[in-house]
């Protein structure tokens, strides 16, 4: 069976293995989920990531981040990650139009002719691209 959109398929992964308490997840490789899983790393809000290789096309191993609180509740670093850009419909923005997300307390990854960076990175440079994801 094919998938229409793997990097939806790798945020909701993510976005239940936060949600039901996972110390890890496991999602396919890919160059872009790669570069994904960079910026998260980079930002603080997983542990760390790394490519397991399998014979095919690999597996990108995620360590997710929680917060200790008293009586050893854990409070996930990450809250929501939302998919902007859609195989139906493709989200390209200019450099004077990238989104600021939640105030600027989330971040928005952005695939510019760059490379993937961070809404800010993109601001920075003053490159614009289409928008993949908000993370906050």
């Amino acid at each position: 069976m094919s998938m229409t959109d793997p990097i939806a398929d790798m945020l909701t992964r993510i976005r239940n293995a936060v949600r039901a308490g996972h110390e890890k997840v496991d999602i396919p490789a890919s160059r872009l989920k790669t570069d994904i899983a960079r910026i998260l790393k980079d930002e603080g809000y997983i542990n760390s990531y790394r490519i397991i290789k399998d014979g095919k096309q690999g597996i990108i191993r995620i360590t997710l981040r929680y917060h200790t609180l008293k009586l050893h509740k854990k409070m996930p670093v990450l809250k929501d990650l939302r998919r902007v850009s859609k195989p139906g419909r493709r989200i390209y923005v200019s450099k004077d139009e990238l989104p600021v997300v939640r105030g600027g307390l989330g971040i928005a990854i952005v695939s510019t002719s760059r490379g993937v960076l961070t809404d800010a990175d993109a601001r920075q440079m003053g490159v614009g691209g289409e928008v993949v994801c908000e993370v906050w």
